[in-house]
């Protein structure tokens, strides 16, 4: 990897916040810092903010990044493209291709770890081909740092930096950011990518994901439920929603759910409610069976 960006050695200080809003001048100004630099953008709110405030900052100093995957939802590259063009920025579509890579397709415990090193790897690339000494940025914040998160390990590797992180901004202070500059994306839940749908050491499979991506397209159309998360456990799919929403979920809706996820993905034996609500992060197993 390239030797050429700084690496922070030193834990930023976290200054104490009265007013959420008042980390947006912070941000700024470490994102002053930094130039030229690339901006790793998912779609999800995090690193929509991110891209904006450095954008709209320094349009020629950013370039904001995009994977392209199976992994990925639809939406969210949808969501991407369109902002870009609305703000105007320098937007660059690359391939992470975590899919040749049989330690990020068996599904380990740090899946996340080998996703992020291909993902970095391309964007690395990226960065060596804009200008030397292009910075790694990432949408990571505080409340990502009490949780495991192998691919921030891979951000260590690869001298990605976190402004958010640095600037001492958690997730609730990004949503209030994000109302603040009355950004459309400042109330948009929470989608990890597909990948994440999959109970750990379920392989991950193109079919997979994207029977995972219109199980729950066909639930948001069909009902209110915004939250919904459609998991895979081997050849059954486990749909979770929270408490008040398993209501909507009738049978008559697993059934069509059923017909349309096995013609993508014809190894799905079942798909049912999962008897358990809506939980984060359920699919991760440390040790699976």
């Amino acid at each position: 990897m390239s030797s050429t960006r700084h690496t922070q050695t030193n834990t930023p200080t976290l200054i104490p916040v009265q007013d959420e809003q008042l980390r947006l001048p912070p941000l700024r100004e470490l994102l002053a810092g930094i130039s030229p630099r690339v901006i790793a953008c998912s779609g999800g709110i995090d690193s929509l903010l991110l891209a904006t405030v450095a954008h709209r900052q320094a349009p020629a100093a950013t370039v904001v990044a995009h994977a392209l995957s199976p992994a990925v939802p639809g939406e969210a590259t949808a969501r991407v493209k369109q902002w870009a063009a609305q703000e105007g920025w320098n937007l660059q579509l690359v391939a992470s291709g975590e899919f040749h890579s049989e330690a990020y397709l068996s599904n380990p415990v740090n899946r996340c770890y080998h996703c992020k090193s291909h993902l970095y790897g391309s964007l690395d690339q990226l960065a060596a081909s804009i200008a030397s000494g292009a910075t790694l940025l990432s949408g990571a914040n505080l409340d990502d740092l009490g949780e495991y998160r192998p691919g921030l390990i891979a951000a260590t590797e690869n001298a990605v930096r976190h402004p958010y992180v640095e600037a001492g901004i958690d997730k609730s202070m990004i949503r209030s950011i994000a109302r603040h500059l009355c950004l459309p994306f400042a109330e948009l839940p929470a989608s990890p990518c597909l990948a994440s749908r999959l109970y750990t050491g379920t392989r991950v499979t193109a079919e997979r994901l994207q029977a995972i991506e219109l199980g729950e397209s066909l639930i948001r159309q069909g009902t209110s439920i915004e939250v919904v998360r459609c998991r895979i456990r081997e050849n059954q799919m486990l749909i979770e929603v929270g408490v008040e929403d398993r209501q909507h979920i009738s049978t008559e809706l697993l059934a069509r759910i059923s017909a349309a996820v096995q013609r993508v993905e014809p190894g799905i034996d079942s798909v049912e409610l999962d008897a358990q609500p809506y939980r984060s992060g359920r699919a991760f197993l440390v040790n699976p069976a």
